[in-house]
């Protein structure tokens, strides 16, 4: 059959009605099937190409917006990639000239952070670019883990890829970690100095690194068959911190709320002050902070069983949450861990209203309810003893037994590990076996009489010195006394003999030293004034800075306990609270010296845990003779410190604490 040929015009016909035009009549029917493509052969594309022509509006529609996608794309790439944006500018193998400009205008204005920080680094390096006709400039600022400058590069980068920004969150989470005890430091004493002496620690990692352990690995310390347990299940708490210091009453409070989280109960913290260095513990505890102490803590307050404030200078708080909310007194435990005056005279105002008062020992309780006898102040209910406790971590360091203990790490096991850590701790501090590290851990200010201490050592040199020159006199004027006298010089020689100060005249023996080691440098809580009278009363007795040794604040304190031999308690006024130090140094077998009074003299049993002298100048006599009485007997502070340890095995355990607070729970949590 002849194949039928359509004329042009009959093409053109054609065309017109698949551009959409109807098929003019008359015109032949019998090449309609023309119009359908065959199959497997070339007509589909020509269709396809047919179609794109005739739809011009969707093909420019399509090639805008590839345009646009890919010009975001490269401009996001510039504008969000520090590292690689002047590679990105390179044209031909130069860099444009208003690059050097854009980057120097921004170092400026970055340069403004690092104005205000001791160790921010400035370094500009110029040099040729590849075709040596532009210089290159480069500006950096690097501040150690400085949270402000990261914290202003990530609000740069807040369109960058997911990937990157969990790959950026990571680093700040690691600098912030390694950030919290720099931004503690005190600028008064310097890592070393001459007149000062040195500022070492902390060992965190070293503990990390003998231990074989470290305290982010715990999963939860909760005793799941316990009273407290049963108490807390499900329940909702609030937590009032009245600052995020490293100091007893912070730490406490962060301690409680971790074993409430762990036994299943409901956690916020409202915190009045975020001074001090606590606040990235927080975070990694999973404690939720209320983000504001005002109208949103109050919202969050009302729900809860149950509010535990851990200070009296949460007041201010109290006083307006119960106007805010009249009935709120009954959900009010107060923990009050101070025990001075101008504490009471502040929380006065609103004792009488809250549910229940908590004290850490009698001799605070019976303060208390002295000073509201006077001002005639009933309180609701008869107060409740609720002392401090040695938390696991320290308790599990320490080789006494805790919930941390597993079957490869043994109480056992950690006793060893301890000597390992005590041995390397005093290599970084420079001591020998026979020096004796006597330790003095928290705030420095008058209250804690750390002044007074440096006068106390300053005193037990002194008479040692003066004791080794008399023996050294008594050891010459041997060779001539007459025959008479000799029978009385050998008994005084013998008295002084049999209590050696130093050793170093006998052969292959080690000198003994006495060596101070004070904390907690660079804690909010130090008074600038106490710390810069301390440095100048060190600075005009030049040999004891010798003997003196800071440390910053830290929660990592087991390598201190572990290195050390005494621990010197030196509370002035009402004496100490309690004295959570106290007991963290009896755990750790350490002969206690401290002040007869306040709970200090509820936990030291004179000449059985440790020693106690009266506050004030006039005690500097007697702490430096049980100083020098513990240096020369090592025997007398080494049983001390195993009845010290004894005693906290019995009484100040974690097991202890919270068998005391089911009271607590029972009589205020709502039914």
């Amino acid at each position: 059959m002849e194949e039928v040929r359509l004329s042009p015009l009959r093409q053109i016909s054609v065309k017109s009605s698949l551009s959409g035009r109807s098929t003019p009549r008359g015109s032949p029917r019998v090449h309609s099937s023309g119009r359908t493509p065959r199959r497997g052969g070339g007509g589909g594309g020509g269709g396809a190409v047919q179609w794109f022509r005739s739809s011009r509006l969707v093909y420019w529609l399509l090639l805008i917006t590839l345009w646009t996608y890919l010009g975001f794309y490269v401009q996001s790439r510039w504008a969000h990639d520090n590292e690689n944006k002047v590679e990105f500018l390179r044209f031909g193998g130069k860099l444009r000239k208003d690059v050097v400009h854009v980057d120097v205008a921004k170092s400026k204005g970055m340069g403004s952070v690092a104005n205000d920080t001791s160790d921010a680094l400035v370094s500009v390096t110029t040099g040729k670019d590849d075709a040596g006709v532009n210089k290159r400039t480069d500006v950096s600022l690097s501040k150690k883990d400085d949270v402000a400058s990261r914290r202003s590069l990530s609000s740069r980068r807040k369109t960058r890829k997911a990937s990157r920004t969990s790959r950026g969150k990571q680093k700040v989470t690691k600098a912030v970690e390694s950030k919290a005890l720099e931004d503690e430091q005190d600028p008064q004493l310097p890592m070393t100095n001459a007149t000062y002496g040195n500022l070492l620690g902390p060992f965190g990692s070293l503990e990390d690194k003998v231990l074989e352990w470290s305290p982010h690995r715990r999963s939860g310390t909760c005793d799941r068959k316990s009273d407290f347990k049963r108490l807390v299940w499900s329940r909702r708490f609030v937590l009032v911190f009245h600052e995020l210091s490293m100091t007893g009453a912070p730490i406490s409070m962060m301690e409680l709320a971790s074993e409430l989280l762990s036994c299943g109960a409901t956690v916020s913290a409202v915190v009045l002050s975020r001074r001090g260095g606590l606040m990235q513990e927080l975070t990694r505890r999973r404690i939720k902070v209320v983000e504001d102490k005002g109208e949103l803590s109050f919202k969050t307050a009302m729900k809860a069983d149950l509010i535990i404030a851990g200070s009296a200078v949460c007041t201010s708080w109290i006083d307006q949450y119960m106007n805010h909310h009249p009935a709120g007194g009954s959900q009010i435990a107060w923990w009050i861990m101070e025990n001075r005056r101008e504490y009471f005279d502040r929380a006065k105002p609103v004792l009488d209203r809250v549910k229940m008062l908590i004290f850490l020992s009698e001799t605070q309780s019976k303060q208390w309810l002295t000073w509201c006898e006077e001002e005639h102040i009933r309180v609701r209910s008869q107060p409740v003893i609720v002392p401090l406790s040695v938390n696991d971590e320290l308790a599990f360091v320490a080789g006494i037994p805790s919930s941390l203990n597993t079957p490869t790490l043994s109480p056992e096991k950690m006793r060893e590990k301890r000597q390992t850590l005590r041995e390397s701790v005093r290599t970084e501090l420079g001591l020998t076996d026979a020096d004796m590290l006597v330790m003095s851990l928290s705030s420095i200010n008058p209250g804690k009489g750390q002044l007074l201490l440096l006068e106390s050592v300053t005193l037990a040199l002194s008479e040692r010195e003066q004791e080794a020159q008399r023996n050294h006199k008594g050891t010459v004027r041997k060779e001539k006394v007459n025959p008479s006298k000799k029978h009385r010089l050998r008994g005084s020689s013998r008295q002084v003999q049999s209590v050696p100060l130093t050793r170093d005249n006998d052969a292959g023996r080690q000198k003994q030293e006495l060596k101070l080691l004070l904390g907690s440098v660079g804690s909010k809580s130090n008074k600038v004034e106490y710390v810069k009278e301390m440095l100048s009363f060190l600075s005009s007795n030049g040999n004891l800075s010798k003997s003196v040794i800071w440390t910053p604040a830290t929660t990592r304190v087991a390598s201190l306990y572990s290195a050390a031999d005494v621990y010197v308690t030196n509370s002035q006024g009402v004496g100490e609270t309690f004295g959570r130090v106290t007991i963290e140094a009896m755990a750790y077998g350490l002969a206690v010296v401290g002040t007869d009074a306040g709970g200090t003299k509820e936990i030291v049993e004179h000449n059985v845990t440790g020693l106690l002298h009266p506050m004030g100048r006039l005690g500097n006599k007697d702490l430096a003779h049980s100083l020098l009485f513990l240096l020369r007997n090592k025997d007398a502070r080494l049983q001390m410190g195993i009845q010290g340890r004894k005693k906290v095995e019995k009484m100040y355990m974690k097991q202890h604490m919270y068998k005391r607070f089911v009271d607590v729970l029972v009589k205020c949590m709502r039914p």
